[in-house]
């Protein structure tokens, strides 16, 4: 397995999250916040992931708390927020760092020193895109939306 699907995070409800269930998907990994101008990306990420969810897809969104404080709340406040304001479905995580000194090990692997696209998280909703090997293919801004046919675009191809 790739480093990426060695990898174990915890979800929103305490529950372990393996990523190695995601081997053979191709998975889009957001860090996200519920009290950010960007936050109706929820409903972009959720029409996404529900179009090609069938295919081999997924959305993974990872609550971090580390820009203006924008996601201060807990893991069962986000997971209801999520829910009733978005209708989120796809797997999300318990918060993380995706900075500094405390990055999660994810974040590491998608942006840390020796990444394909390295460096430092620049706010909410950046995005990375994983193969189904694990390797990740693309990182878009946290201002690109997810229906930007730069996103679709890669997400059909790594699908094919």
């Amino acid at each position: 397995m790739s480093a990426f699907h060695d990898l174990n995070l915890r979800a929103l409800d305490g529950q372990e999250l393996p990523l190695a269930p995601f081997k053979g998907q191709v998975v889009l990994v957001v860090n996200v916040a519920s009290k950010c101008g960007l936050t109706p990306q929820y409903a972009g990420l959720e029409t996404l992931y529900q179009h090609y969810k069938d295919q081999g897809f997924s959305v993974l969104g990872l609550p971090c708390n580390q820009f203006a404080e924008q996601e201060p709340d807990s893991e069962s406040a986000i997971r209801e927020f999520c829910s009733l304001n978005y209708g989120v479905s796809f797997p999300m995580a318990s918060k993380l760092e995706v900075n500094g000194a405390e990055r999660h090990p994810l974040y590491r692997l998608l942006a840390g020193e020796g990444a394909e696209f390295p460096g430092d998280i620049t706010w909410n909703f950046e995005k990375f895109l994983v193969g189904h090997d694990g390797r990740v293919l693309a990182r878009f801004s946290p201002r690109t939306n997810p229906d930007d046919p730069s996103i679709i675009q890669a997400i059909e191809k790594a699908l094919a």
